[in-house]
């Protein structure tokens, strides 16, 4: 590509690193689908994934083509070579709300696979249109709140979900996880290089690989062969088949909805921080490009919403450009239709790709916390705590579904527990950026704009938008809640922000003063 006469390169070595962090994680999620839906609630194997994964693989295949695009368009309008294109992928959390909370009861409760399908459709589509409205006033939230709190929440998903949920993976194979995962911090990290040249990420794999099937060889033979090995074409396209599922979609959407909103909250984020990276992308254009993906997906057949990755800053680190969206895009997409990405997986052991995950994980959070203003430090690490109690719940509610237990019969102290857990994670990422917003203004000796985000934090809770008290999250009116905990949380919250302004208010040096003694 040209720009001025001069040409730019928009593809690189380093995408290849790139390639098989983005492509791998995608291909994860993909298979933790067919798992929860095939393993755990018993669907039929031949429409999660020859209907389901094709459909949910389209979203990545049109969402990362619009990045790569918009790629080429900031490197021509920068001249800069070094554009990194924004990853864009399967969205975690709503994967396991919607296969857990909607398809996986629906068809429970009916029977039909179909129709779960259909509403499984119906939701991603409602997502979509969620997503596309709410992307016109995406940049007025990031221009609004602090740094400590658009970055502090990426940086416990990072950290808690990215990074630790994959560290369980290296430990149950340590074998292959802990040679691959010090492959890759020997060349991603510590910048050491393999022999012949071959990429981090990718000697990683390779290691880990290698090791798993010796150490089968060794111990008296080969892991099991793949389950799946079918070459199976299944082209995605628009129907209307997510119009029979749309009436059951519409009792869903108090949990739909909020997910959608959360990978707002989250696009807003992580183009923050890409900005902070050197990538200035314009947030409007960021998130109408994941909500025109997410709504395509519903309507050919998805059931998960795709959403820019908060990996940017880890992805330009390993030397990422363009060609590892384009190349992850088609890999993604085309692999979904002619049904090679089961057979994939099924090869390539689990603990051999988390250290990838591992490395993006921890380099989003050292980011965040050097791209956020010292005396903002606490209001970041306070933002974390939301997605710890998420990665609590994920753990909680697939050991429940496993072992087919009900929480009526734990004990009540359990169940007390377990309800403070739904609380405190029920959208979380909201939560964690009005807390990191919150506490950064009053770091700053803003009590007022401080107090502001109390009053938002009370108005939510009180409707369950954030620490719903449903175990699934859905929205509720106050008043039909079935709980008095709406109203204490409000009224919590506004007690919170009025007690800021009980302390007098100290000078900014004897502040600073003050914090550098704790820091020292």
């Amino acid at each position: 590509m040209k720009v001025n006469g001069r040409k730019i390169r928009w593809a690189g070595p380093g995408d290849v690193n790139a390639f098989f962090g983005l492509m791998l994680d995608n291909v994860s999620n993909l298979i933790i689908l067919a798992s929860l839906l095939t393993g755990v609630f018993g669907m039929p194997r031949e429409l999660v994934l020859y209907r389901m994964i094709p459909g949910s693989a389209l979203g990545v295949l049109v969402g990362d083509l619009i990045y790569t695009w918009m790629a080429f368009r900031l490197a021509a309008k920068t001249g800069r070579s070094d554009v990194t294109a924004m990853p864009l992928g399967l969205d975690t959390p709503s994967l396991f709300g919607v296969a857990l909370g909607i398809v996986g009861p629906v068809y429970m409760d009916t029977g039909d696979a179909h129709l779960a399908w259909q509403v499984g459709m119906a939701s991603v589509v409602i997502m979509g249109v969620v997503k596309v409205i709410l992307s016109f006033f995406g940049e007025r939230v990031r221009a609004a709140v602090p740094r400590a709190g658009l970055l502090g929440s990426i940086a416990g998903i990072a950290i808690l979900l990215i990074a630790f949920l994959p560290l369980l993976k290296i430990f149950e194979t340590p074998v292959a996880g802990l040679v691959s995962l010090g492959v890759v911090f020997a060349t991603l990290i510590a910048g050491l290089r393999l022999p012949l040249g071959i990429p981090g990420a990718f000697g990683a794999v390779l290691a880990g690989t290698g090791v798993y099937y010796l150490a089968g060889v060794l111990g008296g033979g080969l892991p099991s062969s793949p389950e799946i090995a079918v070459i199976h074409v299944s082209l995605p396209l628009p129907s209307g088949e997510f119009l029979g599922g749309m009436k059951d979609a519409i009792k869903y959407a108090s949990l739909s909805i909020p997910f959608a909103v959360a990978t707002v909250i989250g696009g807003i984020d992580v183009t923050e921080s890409a900005a902070v990276a050197g990538d200035d992308y314009d947030t409007r254009e960021i998130l109408l490009a994941e909500g025109i993906a997410t709504l395509i997906a519903g309507l050919c057949g998805g059931v998960i919403q795709s959403t820019p990755y908060i990996g940017h800053p880890a992805y330009k680190k390993m030397g990422g450009r363009a060609g590892y969206t384009l190349a992850t895009a088609l890999f993604i997409g085309i692999g979904g239709m002619v049904g090679f990405l089961p057979y994939v997986i099924s090869i390539i052991p689990e603990a051999a790709v988390a250290p990838i995950l591992v490395f993006i994980g921890v380099e989003i959070m050292t980011q965040a916390y050097a791209a956020t203003p010292r005396e903002h430090y606490q209001a970041l690490s306070i933002s974390l705590l939301p997605s710890a109690a998420y990665l609590v719940c994920i753990e909680v509610k697939q050991f429940i579904a496993w072992s087919g237990a009900s929480v009526q019969a734990l004990p009540p102290v359990a169940v007390k527990t377990l309800s403070v857990l739904y609380v405190l994670s029920n959208g979380f990422i909201l939560t964690a950026l009005l807390w990191g917003g919150a506490f950064a203004h009053l770091s700053s000796g803003d009590r007022r704009r401080a107090f502001v985000y109390t009053i938002v934090l009370a108005g939510l809770s009180l409707f369950g938008v954030i620490h719903s008290v449903m175990e699934n999250g859905a929205l509720y009116l106050p008043w039909k809640a079935g709980s008095s905990i709406p109203f204490v949380l409000a009224l919590s919250y506004l007690f919170m922000g009025a007690s800021f302004y009980l302390a007098k208010k100290e000078r900014a040096d004897g502040r600073v003063a003050a914090y550098s003694r704790l820091t020292r």
